[in-house]
């Protein structure tokens, strides 16, 4: 189910649901997304919260999220930035008003698991550029691709090949996000169905084995075996060991997937980059895959 387009004039929600964030640093999104995009911006108490190294207690992350979600005039929710500790509230979370009036949740990294819980309620989710990161220098792109699908543009991304790549179509719902959260979540209720998904994976600050481990728990676990198509984004900052693990992300994920046959594209620009294109999740979408360059689709229903 695809969340309401919202429009100039609508009301959003701004919260952190995972680690502290400096209020400050916020100022310019809340001016942009109010003056530039025309909206009303409710904002929580997780913003001005500080409990250790996250946005308040659980309990104060939670309530905002709570009255987010059941506030039926706030048209889309955006959590401020990532960190760590979104996945510890979503026990707590009642989505029985959100599953009757769907809107928008919006975020990247850690807000992951948030994405794939809503999944599991066959609600679309935007894995997107944050407001920590509206105005960073060169995101520009990333920010219109979050502007556009929020406000009911259709997704239609192109960009060039890769040596690596796979050839082939793809067809199925958009999942994924950053590979440490769907490794962390695997056996929990927000754990869900990959079989013929077309998922795409991204991380930041890893080291190469933790990629290489999380990958084979990904195809143990049969996550990988069935899907519609891969999509291969940014692996940012990624650290060795002084002996080295001998390959690159690219080639960990090439060798994780050498048994199937569905398209795989490298270098998307998704993730803890300034390219970080927006991606609806739960979208019906078509990955195409050839010599030329790839292609990602999806539409808007009306």
């Amino acid at each position: 189910m695809q969340p309401n387009p919202i429009q100039k004039g609508d009301t959003v929600g701004l919260l952190a649901l995972a680690c502290k964030v400096d209020f400050e640093v916020l100022r310019p999104a809340i001016e942009l997304m109010e003056n530039v995009w025309g909206l009303k911006v409710i904002l929580g108490e997780s913003l001005t919260s500080e409990y250790h190294q996250f946005a308040g207690t659980d309990t104060v992350r939670a309530g905002d999220f709570q009255r987010m979600l059941d506030n039926p005039e706030i048209k889309a929710i955006f959590s401020a930035r990532g960190g760590y500790g979104s996945s510890r509230l979503l026990d707590s979370i009642d989505f029985t008003k959100f599953q009757k009036h769907p809107k928008w949740v919006v975020g990247f990294s850690d807000i992951t698991a948030v994405h794939c819980h809503i999944h599991t309620l066959n609600i679309e989710s935007l894995h997107a550029t944050m407001p920590k990161l509206f105005l960073q220098e060169g995101g520009e792109k990333s920010l219109e691709t979050l502007r556009k699908i929020l406000f009911g543009e259709e997704l239609n991304y192109k960009i060039a090949p890769h040596p690596m790549n796979r050839l082939g179509v793809g067809e199925g719902q958009l999942i994924g996000g950053n590979l440490a959260l769907l490794s962390h979540i695997i056996g929990s209720e927000s754990d869900i169905d990959y079989d013929g998904k077309i998922l795409f994976l991204e991380d930041v600050n890893e080291y190469l084995y933790n990629i290489d481990r999380m990958m084979i728990q990904l195809k143990r676990s049969g996550k990988l075996k069935n899907l519609a198509g891969l999509i291969v984004g940014s692996f940012s900052d990624c650290q060795d060991n002084d002996v080295p693990f001998g390959k690159t992300v690219n080639e960990i994920i090439e060798e994780a997937v050498a048994d199937y046959d569905y398209p795989v594209c490298y270098d998307f620009p998704v993730g803890h980059e300034v390219d970080n294109w927006a991606m609806p999740c739960g979208r019906e979408v078509r990955l195409l895959v050839e010599e030329y360059g790839v292609g990602l689709r999806g539409s808007i229903l009306l």
